[in-house]
């Protein structure tokens, strides 16, 4: 089973304020920001009346009237660990996938028996508790496997008058393979679909009428997932999803910003970037091998061009950036942050206007697990290490704002405000 927490956010603020969302016109977004601002979550009032989510503010028609309520991120992720407890009475939980904070997969399997009843009155069963401790309404996909349970919530459950879709593999062929547009489709994205439509494939049955060669020439080893999805096929169990450990680890951070930033504005904003994830990488005893930097540029360098074009984040499609290999794994933020500087200024184009700031560390490796070389300086690297974990001890124990650089006070920076956020959102 998939089990999704309908308009999740927005579901919250509602049940908070004894509302039905189902009648209730809100929006969660931050009024401070502007009117360009994302709605993380509009109620399914709101859809009925043809608001798309995750729109702008600014997309909202005229006429319509509508509660704002302000992003409670750390309100959203105490609602969603209560609903994963409510699971967790029925299920074990070597057989929960928590997928994201408003969605998870279930092995129903083995429940059936134990509780002698059939997966569409099971999955009610986990719906009916979800609400009755957070006053949430819950959708859910049933099908033989993950892939199909997930495409049941997507595509079926949404027009089901209990919210539950339910998929086999003789439905599946039904109901799902003619679907369009294809994006519908779990893993589908608009760049796949986009070279699917290249060998005239607009739908899962057209996948599964397309020569393999031809998916594994365009695709490689990922036409191997696409061809077992079009066919309702998946390998890969809860269990196996649980105990998933990607390869290679990775630290990153970004940011959208609210206005539009000069080049040098924008590398006060990277210091505090490269300071905070420096101070991650400390704090859980990793060095990194690889730095990455992304500047999105704004829209109002193209001004004579569509602002849709440029997609959801501003105008930040279009921009700049690069990958660098660091001569030695290190968590040194001085180190990090001039690596960042140095490919930000030769890769951004200078006097351009900037909207979207993203800053990564690759290949992350454990800081005992480094070799050092004949050419290090083992005093200085001591003492940057005493101070950056001094750094760490102080911020756990007062919080993120009592020690910053003190570029984090100059007019453009946003680092102190952003340590009192939750994923880049209101906490």
């Amino acid at each position: 089973m998939c089990i999704d927490l309908k308009s999740f956010y927005a579901s919250v603020e509602c049940a908070d304020r004894g509302l039905d969302p189902f009648v209730t016109n809100l929006v969660v977004a931050d009024p401070d920001r502007s009117a360009n601002t994302i709605c993380l979550a509009i109620t399914p009032a709101m859809k009925a009346l043809g608001v798309r989510n995750r729109c702008r503010v600014r997309d909202i028609p005229e006429g319509i009237d509508y509660m704002v309520a302000v992003p409670r991120m750390r309100r959203y992720m105490e609602a969603s660990g209560q609903i994963v407890a409510a699971y967790l009475k029925l299920v074990s939980a070597e057989d929960v996938h928590v997928y994201s904070i408003d969605e998870c997969f279930i092995d129903a399997a083995p429940y059936l028996r134990l509780y002698r009843t059939d997966a569409r009155t099971f999955a009610r069963k986990l719906m009916d508790a979800a609400f009755r401790v957070t006053g949430v309404t819950a959708t859910a996909g049933i099908g033989e496997n993950m892939f199909q349970a997930k495409v049941a919530l997507d595509i079926c459950a949404k027009h089901a008058p209990d919210g539950i879709g339910q998929l086999d593999a003789e439905s599946f062929k039904r109901e799902v393979w003619f679907h369009r547009p294809i994006t519908d489709i779990w893993g589908i994205g608009p760049g796949v679909a986009r070279r699917l439509a290249k060998h005239g494939a607009y739908d899962l049955a057209g996948v599964c009428a397309t020569n393999p060669k031809v998916l594994h020439r365009e695709f490689g080893k990922n036409a191997e997932y696409l061809i077992d999805h079009a066919w309702g096929l998946e390998a890969c169990t809860v269990s196996q999803a649980r105990m998933y450990r990607p390869r290679g680890h990775s630290l990153s951070n970004g940011q959208v910003l609210m206005r539009d930033y000069a080049p040098a504005e924008a590398e006060t904003l990277l210091r505090e970037m490269v300071l905070s994830s420096a101070l991650e990488l400390v704090e859980k005893g990793l060095c990194a091998q690889v730095v990455s930097v992304w500047a999105g540029y704004s829209a109002s360098n193209f001004p004579h061009q569509s602002w849709e074009k440029f997609g959801p984040c501003g105008g930040a499609a279009a921009g700049a950036g690069g990958s660098a290999k660091l001569p030695k794994p290190t968590n040194d933020v001085g180190v990090l942050t001039d690596a960042v500087l140095s490919m930000f200024r030769a890769r951004v184009a200078p006097g351009i206007a900037i909207r979207r700031l993203t800053v990564a560390f690759g290949d992350l490796v454990g800081t005992n697990e480094v070799q050092p070389t004949l050419f290090d300086d083992d005093r200085a690297e001591q003492k940057a290490a005493a101070v950056s974990r001094a750094m760490v001890d102080v911020r756990r124990r007062f919080g993120a704002n009592a020690l910053m650089k003190a570029t984090s006070l100059k007019e453009e920076a946003n680092g102190m405000e952003r340590n009192n956020q939750v994923g880049g959102h209101r906490a």
